[in-house]
């Protein structure tokens, strides 16, 4: 891979740390340039992150993650310039999902490799890019993604499901499965 190889994310406050930490990481050790980009910031600022866990309650309990530094601008975005998708969760997608660009963006990535992890399936569902398509995502958002006309993948939370260009997964316990298959839609062969 070369810095060419451009993937986009997109990023909000209060972001799972773990869920755009390690994929933002793993992807750019791999070779690709990740842009990860917010609505209403620019490349050097931060969002903040939170980091779920999940220790025996009904959901996930929430603690404060790490700041995590933007790489491109929201405003510059062009689409046409990267070969995928990752959308992450936490809570930014609940209201990003608001914003008429960042659906515009989620919809022309339908076609092509798109990666939705946790709470990601928001932004899908508000796309309307899951229809007819199976979804894994944080169990709480089953409604939205069967609402939206997906079939909803009930799936180990360390499990990750492909449907065609999409890869989504329950939460950052699925990074290994979420990533390696991720990688096989983008066309990557790595072997050791």
């Amino acid at each position: 891979m070369t810095d060419d190889v451009k993937l986009l994310m997109l990023a909000g406050d209060y972001v799972e740390d773990y869920e755009i930490m390690v994929p933002y990481q793993a992807l750019s050790m791999l070779g690709y340039r990740v842009d990860v980009v917010c609505p209403d910031r620019k490349a050097g600022d931060k969002v903040l992150t939170a980091i779920h866990d999940f220790e025996g309650a009904q959901t996930y309990s929430e603690k404060p993650g790490h700041a995590f530094t933007l790489t491109a601008d929201f405003d510059a975005i062009d689409t046409d310039e990267y070969l995928g998708l990752i959308v992450p969760g936490g809570r930014a997608p609940e209201y990003l999902r608001l914003n008429p660009r960042v659906i515009e963006i989620v919809r022309a990535f339908a076609d092509r490799p798109m990666a939705a992890i946790c709470h990601g399936a928001q932004l899908l569902a508000a796309a309307g890019v899951i229809k007819g398509r199976t979804v894994s995502a944080y169990p709480a958002c089953r409604p939205e993604v069967e609402l939206a006309g997906g079939t909803y993948a009930d799936i180990a939370v360390t499990e990750a499901v492909t449907d065609g260009e999409l890869v989504s997964a329950p939460a950052w316990p699925a990074h290994p499965a979420w990533l390696a298959q991720f990688l096989k839609v983008l066309g990557a062969n790595i072997s050791i």
